[in-house]
């Protein structure tokens, strides 16, 4: 009786394992190279571990905006501090894709057939979260589909530079109602008027310009990402086109220098 107790108590027992669902985990990993080829379980492992980072960011970033919105400048630093560090993650993780060679990665691209990067639904959500604001983040989707509506419903809402704008409005800064209240489905586009509020920013409130800097980190910390990746791109299939009919380095390299706070950047010139 009392074996049979422990025995269940055991079977019950939160484990690393079971909390973490290695089992399930380690499942998903399924070349469909014929043999397989070995380079092809990196490619996936990376990729999938990619996409965890991004549901990652875009669970801190929703929590960056509650606190935002709230005033709250303490609690909201380490949060958009994470963000940064964990954009240092995918870059460095370019570093292991490319261990892989051009032959290497030609060995199974086949097998992606038109599996492609751009198809990330959890990026395209970030980049609505960050404030990209375009349809062709939704037409490779299916109307009316889970991803489809995940994707459009980010487009339709504050963006994290909107967060920011409330968070200096509670700090008594000035902001036009033009401004605090636009249509959040709209492409933002920088403005005078909030420029000459961040550089008053700057010059008379510490704690927000600190804050300030944590997002001008990040927007630098994206555009190191994309460059890495246009150049390992480029570096594994030239000037190929991609996977999926993309346009491969040709459609990233123009992705590159679009700042996600264009703000924050046109002041550096007014100090």
């Amino acid at each position: 009786m009392n074996s049979d107790k422990k025995t269940k108590k055991f079977e019950s027992a939160v484990t690393y394992s079971s909390y973490l669902q290695i089992d399930q985990l380690l499942k998903l990993q399924a070349p469909r190279s014929d043999g397989p080829e070995h380079d092809e379980m990196l490619f996936i492992i990376v990729h999938q571990t990619y996409e965890l980072w991004f549901k990652c960011v875009l669970h801190e970033l929703h929590r960056a905006q509650v606190l935002l919105e709230r005033g709250d400048t303490h609690e909201s630093l380490p949060v958009l501090g994470r963000v940064r560090t964990i954009l240092k993650v995918l870059v460095s993780q370019v570093d292991i894709l490319e261990t892989m060679t051009p032959l290497q990665f030609n060995s199974f691209r086949d097998r992606l057939e038109k599996a492609s990067g751009f198809q990330s639904v959890q990026f395209r959500e970030l980049e609505a979260v960050l404030g990209r604001r375009d349809e062709s983040m939704v037409a490779h989707l299916e109307p009316g589909g889970e991803s489809y509506h995940r994707v459009r419903e980010a487009m339709n809402r504050p963006a994290l530079f909107d967060s920011v704008i409330k968070y200096l409005l509670k700090r008594s800064h000035k902001i036009s109602p033009e401004i605090s209240q636009r249509n959040f489905a709209e492409q933002y586009s920088p403005n005078e008027q909030v420029q000459k509020t961040l550089v008053d920013v700057y010059r008379s409130d510490p704690e927000a310009s600190m804050l300030l800097e944590k997002l001008v980190d990040i927007d630098e910390g994206l555009q190191e990402w994309r460059y890495r990746h246009v150049k390992m791109v480029e570096r594994t299939i030239g000037m190929k086109h991609g996977t999926g009919g993309s346009s491969g380095a040709v459609y990233l390299a123009t992705t590159l220098f679009r700042p996600v706070f264009p703000d924050l950047w046109a002041v550096r010139s007014q100090f």
